[in-house]
Parts: C-alpha cells; sequence; structure tokens
C-alpha cells in the first residue's frame, strides 16, 4: 500500500510542478511574434505531450526512489527534473532562447546519463525515459531554431559575446 502512496505521490509533484510551471511560463505576445520553423507544433499540443512525459517521469522518478533513494540514478533523477522545470523560466519568463538553449541541452545530457545509468539496473525505468529523450531532441531543434531564427543585438549573450556558430 505505501508503495502506491508515494508513486501516486511522485506523479501528483511531477504532474503539479510540470503544469504549475507550464502556468507561470506560459507563451505570450512575445512568443507568438518570434518567427518559428516549419516543424514547430501548434501551442496547444504542449500540453498534452507534457502532461504524459511528466507521467512517465514521475513513474520512473519513483522506480528509482523505491531502488535507491539516495543513489547516483536518483540524483540524476532529480537533476534532469530541476532544470527541466528551470528552461521555461529562461524560454518564457526572461524571453532567453539562448539560455533556454543551454539548459535544454544540459536536461537532455542528464537524461541520457540517467537512462544508461538505469539500463542494466531498471530497463523500465530506462524505457520510460525514452519517449522523454526523443522528446527533447525535437524541443532542443525548436529551441536551436527558434533562437537562429530570432538572434538580435539584444539577445544577452551567456558568457560575453555570442560566438558565431561554424566560424560564420
Amino acid at each position: 500500500m505505501r508503495r502506491w502512496i508515494v508513486l501516486a505521490l511522485f506523479i501528483v509533484c511531477v504532474l503539479g510542478a510540470g503544469m504549475g510551471m507550464g502556468f507561470l511560463a506560459r507563451p505570450t505576445e512575445w512568443y507568438e511574434s518570434l518567427a518559428k520553423p516549419a516543424f514547430a507544433p501548434p501551442n496547444w499540443v504542449f500540453g498534452p505531450v507534457w502532461s504524459v512525459m511528466y507521467v512517465l517521469i514521475a513513474i520512473a522518478g519513483w522506480r528509482t526512489f523505491e531502488r535507491n533513494k539516495f543513489g547516483k540514478s536518483m540524483k540524476l533523477w532529480v537533476g534532469q527534473m530541476l532544470v527541466n522545470l528551470t528552461w521555461p523560466v529562461f524560454f518564457f519568463g526572461f524571453q532567453d532562447p539562448y539560455r533556454a538553449f543551454i539548459l535544454i541541452i544540459l536536461t537532455t545530457a542528464l537524461v541520457l546519463w540517467y537512462t544508461i545509468e538505469n539500463w542494466s539496473r531498471d530497463r523500465i525505468a530506462a524505457y520510460l525515459f525514452t519517449p522523454y529523450t526523443l522528446w527533447l531532441f525535437y524541443a532542443t531543434a525548436l529551441n536551436a531554431a527558434v533562437w537562429l531564427m530570432n538572434r538580435a543585438a539584444e539577445t544577452k549573450p551567456l558568457f560575453g559575446d555570442q560566438p558565431p556558430l561554424f566560424g560564420g
């Protein structure tokens, strides 16, 4: 019984945090005004997709928590969750696709690390991250495209001036 209560708490907390962040840092007129690539989905797609992702992320986190509450996998899970929840603050809140791009790369790296770390320990938890990983690859491409299509002089560089891409 306790296991199922912990699972329910994981789902409520992760889904609640994701939905809360989505509500606080939702698309605004600024986002609507941006140039977007042809592969950008309509805004209504993000809510359902992230709802499913957050449930899968929660179940994977719960499985990891049940196996080893303070182990490396749990730390990776918490780390990717914190960075994931920070992304909308930078992209929508600070209106900074460049820094958001850095964060989504970090999120993807942590998700891949978590998946590799769990592949031999809990294959189900690793599989639960597969749709999330694929979505992050897509979202990274989307974030990069939005950043590149809207690069402007007022974009704040992360470390000094933004270097030209590939020397150009």
